[in-house]
């Protein structure tokens, strides 16, 4: 059988090697934006001077051959479902048994004139990191503006900073990610980029990029309020969306995303589709049908493999985590934190006097049960946070045993103490806190 993938990113390449290990099927991978599989999330380490270009590829070029998976350098235009045959962009066509759509997303445009102009980039492609080293090379004297207030936001921000290119950042919401962090830690983050150089605007919105005086390249914008920001680079970082427009026309249901049931089917006999390009018809609870997430985009094309190779098997993230880092302050999230706390909930929030660290635990206000971790500058262990959000922990027996929790080094500050004093004040308790520590509390706490 010849199963066929397009797309070479995360899920296209983990739904790859987990057929080659469930099979001896004939394996195509299709890209037309890459020889090799990189990692999406090393670009701005490559920019940075942390790495080269090669050492963003996690396998060594002869992986390929020895397991057996082709690789197709050329552009999917269109795709006869019926015949089970794809057409690219030179008339060649590629026959196929079973198709993975692994597509991924794109960054969002919305009709900004001027948005085509050449120095206009998202963060996603290898051709985008080629664009910001091109125009770096000319801008110290210029700023870069960057719009969208999320995460490939703040990597970009960091790249240009690396180099002394300052940056002005057009944030949408009254604080820095506010769709999606608390306000408290929003407020935060926007300190601590502000205390970087980075020039924030809160709720400013752009209206357009301007051309030079040839047409060609962006020159600045203007924002919605009339203010012109001259510039040598603007980033597109107001989200992604599924890359699926050229499908629009054909039998495949699409919504947003390509349409998939819990076995990330379509609804066309074998095809199934994976990763950024896909939304859930049937989202796990608290989950989005929708998510653009490196390791979500990992687990799928996974479970895809199993389904390709005729392994039932469902696709179940579990419950919902990320981590990610603004310049200098990590960010781990475990479970149900939202920007605005629900009426059914209750918070219990704890920020170090520096101003750089801080605890969320939300949980119900009926019982108590734990729903939710937001660390800012401060590590907790996922495998205990997730335990305790399954099991429905109360909220003051994880307060009693939050030390199975901390993953900072050994010889770092502890903060678990300050968080159950603070419990204890606001509540009118004495809850004490076990001091269980070390790896081998944990394994047991998790095996029991």
């Amino acid at each position: 059988m010849h199963i066929v993938i397009i797309g070479n990113g995360i899920s296209g390449i983990t739904a790859a090697r987990q057929i080659r290990k469930l099979s001896t099927h004939q394996i195509t991978v299709i890209s037309e934006e890459s020889d090799y599989f990189f990692s999406r999330t090393a670009l701005m380490y490559c920019y940075m001077g942390h790495m080269r270009l090669e050492d963003m590829q996690p396998y060594e070029n002869h992986f390929w051959d020895k397991n057996q998976i082709q690789r197709v350098r050329t552009r999917i235009e269109r795709i006869d479902f019926e015949a089970r045959i794809l057409f690219d962009n030179l008339g060649n066509s590629i026959p196929y048994d079973r198709l993975l759509l692994a597509l991924g997303s794109k960054p969002n445009l919305f009709g900004w004139p001027g948005q085509f102009l050449d120095g206009v980039h998202g963060l996603y492609h290898l051709k985008d990191l080629e664009a910001m080293e091109r125009h770096s090379k000319n801008m110290q004297a210029r700023c870069a503006v960057i719009v969208g207030g999320g995460l490939i936001g703040v990597e970009m921000a960091e790249m240009f900073h690396s180099r002394g290119i300052p940056v002005h950042f057009l944030v949408r919401e009254k604080a820095y990610w506010h769709s999606v962090l608390p306000l408290e830690e929003a407020q935060m983050v926007g300190r601590h980029l502000e205390e970087h150089g980075i020039q924030l605007q809160f709720q400013t919105e752009l209206a357009e990029i301007l051309p030079d005086l040839e047409g060609k390249k962006c020159a600045g914008v203007r924002t919605h309020r009339g203010e012109i920001i001259a510039c040598g680079f603007v980033g597109i970082t107001a989200g992604v969306s599924p890359n699926v427009d050229f499908l629009r026309e054909t039998s495949l249901k699409i919504n947003r995303g390509i349409l998939v049931d819990p076995f990330l089917k379509t609804n066309i006999p074998h095809v199934w589709a994976a990763g950024d390009c896909v939304e859930l018809s049937l989202p796990a609870s608290g989950r989005k049908a929708i998510e653009a997430v490196w390791y979500t985009g990992r687990m799928m094309g996974e479970t895809a493999a199993y389904n390709l190779c005729d392994h039932p098997k469902p696709y179940l993230p579990g419950i919902w985590f990320n981590s990610a880092k603004f310049f200098d302050i990590e960010y781990q999230v475990y479970g149900d934190i939202r920007p605005e706390l629900p009426e059914n909930q209750e918070t219990l929030y704890w920020e170090h006097p520096s101003g750089k660290k801080s605890i969320r635990i939300n949980y119900l206000r009926s019982g108590g049960a734990v729903l939710g971790f937001n660390l800012m500058g401060i590590r907790y262990r996922q495998e205990v946070c997730l335990r305790w959000i399954e099991q429905g922990s109360p909220i003051e027996t994880v307060l009693q045993n939050l030390g199975l929790a901390n993953f900072d080094p050994e010889f770092s500050p502890q903060y678990e103490s300050e968080l159950v004093d603070l419990y204890n004040r606001q509540h009118h308790k004495n809850i004490q806190l076990k001091q269980k520590r070390g790896l081998r509390a944990v394994l047991h706490f998790l095996n029991r």
